[in-house]
């Protein structure tokens, strides 16, 4: 989708339109990084931990991890899931090796999961080659777009920062 701009190359300054490139824009980039991830997936021929993963599952792994442990509770509001089917996923992710399901240390009547540490050096190969896809997308839009985008996301960066604090 090309973003309707007017005579002078400027962006249409219609507030739908903006959110509508911005989100199928958005999409571009998350096929890019399951593109990369099913190639790595692939490259893997099922020996990481990741290997076989969707990508809920990727994003379960990725908010346990930088949470450092969560319940299965937790994990389903933060997923937008119901317990139940956290439940199932982490009961999966617990078989693939990729979670550890433990007692808290803090009360002894709730359970927890974390990743494991195998899973954690898998997950640090994905983002090394994901992270490589994107310095390449980064070369190829030039110094000058990159810049921008970075100036565009730390905007949003902040505006989501200050929405979260709330």
């Amino acid at each position: 989708m090309k973003m309707t701009q007017t005579s002078d190359d400027s962006f249409v300054d219609d507030p739908l339109e903006q959110a509508r490139f911005i989100f199928t824009t958005g999409k571009l980039i998350r096929n890019r990084v399951f593109r990369n991830y099913t190639g790595h997936s692939a490259s893997q021929s099922g020996r990481g931990k990741l290997g076989g993963l969707s990508l809920p599952q990727i994003h379960a792994v990725n908010v346990t991890r930088e949470r450092g442990q969560v319940s299965i509770k937790e994990l389903a509001a933060i997923l937008g899931v119901s317990p139940p089917s956290a439940s199932t996923m982490v009961d999966r992710l617990v078989e693939k090796g990729v979670f550890r399901r433990e007692r808290s240390l803090e009360d002894r009547r709730r359970v927890v999961v974390s990743v494991s540490p195998d899973a954690v050096q898998s997950l640090e190969e994905l983002e090394g080659a994901i992270l490589a896809s994107f310095v390449g997308l980064v070369r190829k839009v030039g110094p000058e777009i990159a810049r921008k985008w970075c100036e565009v996301l730390q905007a949003v960066k902040e505006v989501q920062d200050r929405e979260n604090t709330r």
